[in-house]
């Protein structure tokens, strides 16, 4: 089925070809043209084909100008519910004024004729797609030659080009080529109709959610500000074994504050839902029920990057390679300030905006919600009324620009004469929201869990002796 001695030249889809060597001018661009002609005729033979097909093949994965525009007919008449046959690609192809451009009716009679079955039509498109992403790389490998060659940008950043652009190619993240109204209307409906679950990432706290309509949506960059000691680890460690332990669900946490020993400490109460602080004399005794909960986090899909120095390239990077293993449905960083930026000379407010703008272009590359936390300024306190604004943000800049949600951890002051609470009524702010309404939820923070819990939820944890 396939012929790489056809290699045709009848459209401007050819990849970069090494010039220095007589061996390397006889390479041809990965192509295979017989095995194109046979996907489009299975397409045509079997009406279910494209079903199997088009979520992995696209229409610019095909080599030659006239079977990209092919299937690009058979995935209208898919988005219209109409079978991809002989006469409804011709119909979509004419009334596109397209058809005598592929070579009318009589071509697409020979794709139809010059396959058998349609049996392995799955197998004939990922040997399209296979060459595709060689052409691809190909390409991609020229791009890197450049900015090797190109003195002037830093190191870092040459180096932070060069990996996305091998990344864009592995993950097919071409974003820079425009999507036709069908393919965009025809996403937006397939993902209306997928579970609600699949398309947001919930936070565990029921209120929150609902205020979230249903949770935190892919791309989004959700600020998690407080001043210290109001428990955003702790919001933010509730949520990872919401989404983790409880929904199997990937989690990437990066700790630039706490060490992975500290953060599994602390899921580990979470879990067994006994004090943080007696969590280590618990495993010294062996106790069944923390030894059940060293076994399940350990089977649980997060991971953790706890090292001290860390750039913002450094984030994208190792999140790239994390979401290569499994696609990401949060990354975690903790917290936004103490990363480093990756310009030179800048004032903190600047370099703090660049940090918060590249972590927003994250989250739209992985496709999944960042949650970065945040400290607020030293003004808040200084205030008759300690609410938190977006104006607190510490190091603010565009923080609030490039946040999609902004969410405040506050707690009205109280009097602890009386001796340590177990528990605290906490409120959380939204202040800010693209997409939903602002307010605020009433939460419950655990102290001896460190975990966020909705009200009707909480129970103390066993052994814990202080006021209830």
């Amino acid at each position: 089925m396939s012929d790489r001695s056809i290699v045709p030249f009848d459209r401007d889809r050819r990849a970069a070809r090494p010039h220095d060597s007589a061996a390397s001018l006889a390479r041809s661009v990965p192509a295979d043209v017989q095995t194109e002609r046979a996907v489009l005729g299975a397409v045509l033979l079997d009406r279910d084909a494209i079903l199997a097909i088009s979520d992995t093949l696209q229409a610019d994965d095909f080599y030659l100008e006239k079977h990209a525009l092919i299937y690009t007919a058979m995935l209208a008449c898919l988005a219209q519910r109409v079978p991809p046959d002989l006469a409804t690609v011709a119909a979509e192809l004419r009334r596109c004024e397209q058809l005598d451009l592929v070579g009318g009716i009589t071509l697409l009679g020979e794709l139809l004729a010059e396959v058998p079955t349609a049996v392995h039509v799955t197998y004939y498109a990922e040997t399209v797609v296979r060459a595709a992403t060689l052409r691809r790389l190909i390409e991609a490998g020229g791009t890197i030659v450049a900015l090797g060659y190109d003195e002037q940008p830093a190191l870092d950043v040459t180096l932070d080009r060069a990996e996305q652009t091998l990344f864009a190619v592995s993950q097919r993240q071409r974003g820079a080529d425009f999507v036709p109204a069908s393919t965009a209307v025809q996403r937006y409906f397939e993902a209306s109709q997928s579970d609600e679950e699949e398309r947001v990432t919930p936070t565990g706290l029921s209120d929150l959610d609902r205020r979230l309509n249903g949770g935190m949506r892919p791309g989004q960059l959700v600020l998690l500000a407080a001043r210290p000691g109001m428990g955003k680890t702790g919001l933010a460690l509730s949520m990872t074994h919401h989404l983790a332990v409880q929904k199997g669900r990937s989690v990437g946490i990066v700790s630039l504050e706490m060490n992975q020993g500290e953060l599994i400490q602390r899921l580990l109460a979470i879990h067994a839902g006994v004090d943080t602080r007696q969590v280590e004399a618990h495993l010294r005794r062996g106790d069944p029920q923390i030894m059940e909960a060293m076994g399940v986090l350990a089977a649980a899909p997060f991971a953790i990057e706890d090292s001290a120095m860390l750039s913002v390239m450094d984030v994208r990077s190792k999140a790239r390679r994390l979401a290569t293993v499994r696609p990401l449905d949060l990354l975690i960083v903790d917290y936004l300030q103490l990363l480093i930026g990756d310009t030179t000379g800048a004032n903190r407010v600047d370099e703090v905006s660049r940090i918060s703008r590249q972590l927003k272009l994250l989250a739209r590359e992985l496709g999944c919600p960042i949650l970065a936390l945040s400290q607020l300024s030293r003004a808040v306190e200084q205030r008759a009324t300690k609410v938190p604004q977006l104006f607190d943000l510490r190091d603010s800049g565009s923080l609030e620009q490039d946040a999609d949600t902004v969410i405040f951890i506050y707690r009205e002051p109280t009097d602890d004469a009386g001796g340590p609470q177990t528990r605290y009524e906490l409120e959380l702010h939204l202040a800010k929201q693209r997409s939903g309404p602002l307010g605020l939820v009433s939460v419950v923070f655990d102290a001896p869990t460190t975990r966020f819990v909705s009200r009707e939820r909480y129970r103390v944890p066993e052994g814990y002796e202080g006021d209830a």
